[in-house]
């Protein structure tokens, strides 16, 4: 389904409203397996804030024997594979690797992650001069992903936002992270929106994936690493996007 602005409000009314207890927010009523392509800074910390929240989570990286001791402490929920056993286990992927492996991990990962919800969480390094680092930035980097991992639910999300501001966002009751989001599926907006949210942050729906540029490195909403309120200020968003 096509992004529709009108129809997102109305079905996040209802989500924007979840409680919290303790500072964190309460345990998702819809727990999902969820495989994680890149368990490093930002990987890692989004992940184990959805094992708290009652998801399956399974990490992965080039060498997941160094992520055991992560997947311990982070408790039952949380297990640890290659990047393969991370998309296949995972009805959700989030990934979140250097730029330039995006392409091989499409390539590797075709058949396992066609027709799933994808968090593309990448961004090309700032020094980057290469072919696919321009190509993003001249196509949008949202709208290169999407080229290079065909066949994906492709949603834009955590790409803007730092480990650090996303785990004390989690422990706090109010004045949550805003974590941008872009889709040109609808319903994979909403699933990623309450997976937002049980992470401990705020969604703010931005829109399809050529409006992700708003929030892509050189965008206002790059790093912004702020509440959902002023990230919508940023942006141009009506107080209820």
């Amino acid at each position: 389904m096509r992004f529709t602005r009108r129809a997102l409000y109305r079905a996040f009314t209802l989500l924007f409203s979840l409680p919290v207890f303790g500072g964190v927010t309460m345990q998702t009523s819809h727990p999902q397996r969820i495989g994680i392509i890149g368990a490093g800074w930002l990987g890692g910390t989004v992940g184990r804030m959805w094992v708290e929240a009652g998801h399956e989570v399974m990490f992965s990286s080039r060498h997941p024997e160094q992520l055991a001791a992560m997947a311990k402490r982070s408790g039952p929920r949380a297990s640890v594979g290659s990047l393969r056993q991370a998309g296949e286990f995972g009805s959700i992927i989030l990934i979140s690797v250097p730029y330039d492996a995006l392409p091989q991990i499409g390539i590797d990962l075709q058949d396992a992650l066609t027709g799933k919800i994808v968090l593309d969480a990448c961004n090309p390094a700032m020094s980057n001069n290469g072919a696919l680092a321009r190509e993003a930035m001249e196509l949008g980097v949202a709208r290169c992903s999407a080229k290079y991992l065909p066949g994906t639910r492709l949603v834009r999300a955590f790409s803007a936002v730092d480990a650090t501001d996303v785990e004390a966002s989690a422990r706090r009751g109010s004045n949550k992270l805003g974590v941008p989001i872009a889709s040109d599926d609808t319903e994979a907006i909403k699933v990623v929106a309450q997976l937002a949210l049980d992470a401990g942050c705020e969604p703010v729906i931005v829109g399809d994936l050529a409006s992700a540029t708003r929030f892509q490195r050189h965008g206002p909403g790059f790093r912004a690493n702020t509440t959902a309120l002023e990230l919508r200020r940023l942006l141009g968003l009506s107080a209820n996007a």
